[in-house]
């Protein structure tokens, strides 16, 4: 009986410790937590070269604070990486020029970036002919 009420009181101790330990990180976290809460965000820039890791920093009133960020390599340069944009389909090749445009509309601007509303791309116009034929091929010899 008394290993029981030695195991049982073991028990109760170490939840108590676990429980007081989560209090401590939970502290901690909000001693870290800033109460501003109108912070400007600079862009992200790269570690190297012009895309991959990088960090953007913030600022508000007198405090700064650096975020880890990263510039995918093969992202539109002209846009940013802070602008999104749904784009439609591609249009049809132009023969005057050899390209195909499309436009995209502004879906979200991260960290406040300043994005135009609407961006045109393009890109040449594919030389070979896509045909369907080739999947057929092999279907119904059995």
């Amino acid at each position: 009986m008394q290993v029981r009420s030695l195991l049982l009181l073991l028990a109760l101790i170490l939840v108590a410790a676990a429980a007081e330990a989560g209090k401590n990180k939970k502290e901690k976290t909000k001693k870290d937590a800033s109460k501003c809460e109108d912070w400007r965000w600079g862009p992200c820039v790269p570690n190297s070269k012009d895309c991959g890791l990088g960090y953007r920093e913030g600022t508000c009133k007198d405090e700064t604070k650096k975020l880890k960020c990263k510039i995918p390599c093969n992202w539109k340069k002209k846009f940013g990486a802070d602008c999104k944009y749904k784009f439609e389909s591609w249009g049809g090749c132009s023969a005057q020029t050899g390209l195909k445009t499309r436009s995209g509309i502004l879906k979200k601007a991260l960290y406040n970036a300043q994005c135009e509303e609407t961006v045109y791309v393009t890109k040449p116009c594919s030389s070979k002919i896509k045909s369907k034929s080739k999947a057929k091929k092999g279907k119904g010899k059995d």
